[in-house]
């Protein structure tokens, strides 16, 4: 997957024809298309991760849907998104409208409405039982720092995550699993867990 946005720079679309140069070129240089151009030489990725942080929210659902254009021709090309857990995402919220998203990885952290606070289970609870029947996606995983440094808040000790959250959470017939970001050497992290 290549992952669009973060929260470092500044990025948007501005129309939605915009949108569509944007599919076209992801399409033409890491997808299934052909370029002379592209960076990764002959390498085909699967699809696309939103994770806008910063900008407009306008058009990102223009270029979710040209994205999926493209699995009609003969493969399949996956998105994916990884909004914060308020709901419904203020970057986010209109691409996530268009049903398209196959696998959403919820950031639940840094976000204290939402995010586990050392004894509170609650407000993570309810914020999970509204991703997981409100958004339409195959898989909905639980997005978690793994380690108190990588976030300002969140963190999850790992008993607490084995005895009360999982419990819960895996009840959902939209689990995925649990994916954790962290820190290493400047760079963030992403390994996918499914506990």
């Amino acid at each position: 997957m290549l992952s669009l946005g973060g929260s470092i720079g500044n990025y948007s679309i501005g129309s939605r024809e915009d949108a569509k140069m944007v599919a076209d070129y992801l399409w033409n240089n890491f997808l299934g298309g052909k370029s002379s151009a592209r960076p990764l030489g002959d390498a085909v990725l699967d699809g696309i991760d939103f994770n806008i942080e910063l900008g407009s929210p306008q058009h990102w659902d223009d270029l979710v849907r040209f994205l999926s254009n493209f699995s009609h021709r003969g493969r399949k090309v996956y998105i994916t998104g990884a909004p914060q857990c308020p709901f419904p995402d203020d970057l986010m919220g209109s691409a996530l409208k268009t049903r398209l998203f196959d696998y959403v990885w919820v950031m639940f952290y840094n976000n204290p409405p939402c995010q586990y606070t050392s004894g509170d289970t609650q407000s993570l609870f309810h914020s999970w039982k509204t991703w997981t029947t409100s958004v339409t996606a195959q898989k909905i995983f639980l997005g978690l720092p793994a380690a108190p440094e990588a976030a300002g808040g969140g963190y999850i000790p790992a008993d607490v995550l084995v005895s009360q959250i999982l419990p819960t959470v895996k009840k959902s017939r939209k689990y995925g699993g649990v994916i954790c970001f962290g820190l290493n050497f400047g760079m963030i992290k992403m390994v996918t867990v499914h506990l």
